[in-house]
């Protein structure tokens, strides 16, 4: 059984299927379904995925380089990277998989035994929780034995929307006016944009202007460089975690991938890729009887040695003086 149908899970369920064990997606959303994120994702996502991009039948953008704004400096990422809507992707990794899906909201998650009852109706001997932040099976089973450091929470502002878009490059402003964080301009395939903004939720809490003041500043930024004329003000956001302790990702039949593992990189904030190669590893484990080991996903979507101890510096370092000064704990 597999809770969250996003891409830890269909990962996982992708790998469970193809090796001819029963499985069943929970999730309590029906799918396609609006998902927040920037939908940016890197060629290990690809690789990782065997996604022959060519025949995906969905809006995917290429940009190579990206472009990066810091503090009047301006930077070129060599690429390529691309882009996906969540809403698309998601659904066709899902229906992908070759997994039956339903639509149910897991509210109770008792052990019977070696496997599990969920809500009195269901019942496994593996359960694999894949359903993000909030992932019941996270709150249930793993939430004393991994209690996730506050330091480590991401918190956003986002808006994905139809519109001409004259610029298909990718552009990430870091510390724009003290944000403890970064903005990102993602250019979808077809007439999408995706806009939004990130930052350290115990940097934050010391921030003289909260996320909404740098969402105005954000969009000013568009409209002066000519990327944007304006920027929807009542716009949405969610949290989640960056990479912390990954030591205890399974409790007997019971594992945790994705974001309900708290597996977001340390530089850069990525999300997809490590929940990707969590499910994967996930279903690797059950089909094995191996150990379920994330320490070889990398905590880091950058390979520059520079970028990778400075974003974590300004991210992780800082947050966790943060959080220390003001006894922000566990969640």
């Amino acid at each position: 059984m597999i809770v969250g149908g996003g891409p830890a899970g269909s990962a996982c369920a992708a790998d469970l299927v193809r090796a001819g064990r029963d499985v069943l997606v929970l999730d309590k959303a029906s799918f396609p379904r609006l998902k927040l994120c920037a939908g940016w994702i890197t060629p290990e996502v690809v690789r990782d995925l065997a996604l022959d991009v060519s025949r995906y039948p969905h809006r995917f953008n290429v940009f190579s380089p990206l472009l990066v704004h810091a503090k009047g400096l301006n930077f070129k990422l060599k690429g390529p990277q691309y882009s996906i809507r969540r809403y698309e992707f998601d659904a066709y990794l899902l229906e992908r998989s070759g997994a039956p899906v339903q639509q149910h909201d897991v509210r109770r998650i008792e052990r019977q035994g070696d496997g599990f009852l969920i809500d009195g109706t269901y019942r496994c001997r593996y359960l694999v929780g894949a359903g993000g932040t909030r992932c019941p099976v996270y709150r249930s089973l793993f939430r004393e034995l991994n209690p996730r450091a506050r330091y480590l929470q991401a918190v956003t502002l986002e808006h994905e929307f139809e519109c001409r878009v004259d610029d298909m490059r990718c552009h990430l402003w870091f510390l724009d006016h003290g944000l403890p964080g970064y903005a990102w301009y993602v250019p979808k395939a077809d007439g999408y944009l995706n806009c939004g903004l990130g930052a350290m939720s115990a940097q934050l809490k010391r921030n003289p202007h909260d996320l909404r003041w740098h969402w105005q500043r954000f969009a000013e930024r568009l409209a002066a460089t000519g990327l944007l004329d304006s920027l929807e003000t009542d716009v949405s956001g969610y949290s989640y975690y960056l990479r912390g302790n990954v030591d205890s990702v399974r409790a007997g039949n019971a594992l945790i991938a994705g974001d309900a593992a708290g597996l977001a990189t340390r530089d850069l904030c990525e999300g997809i890729g490590p929940a990707i190669a969590s499910g994967q590893r996930a279903a690797r484990s059950i089909l094995t009887g191996t150990t379920y080991d994330l320490a070889d996903i990398s905590a880091y979507s950058s390979d520059s040695r520079l970028a990778r101890g400075l974003l974590e510096h300004l991210f992780v370092g800082r947050s966790r003086r943060a959080a220390r000064s003001t006894s922000v704990g566990t969640a």
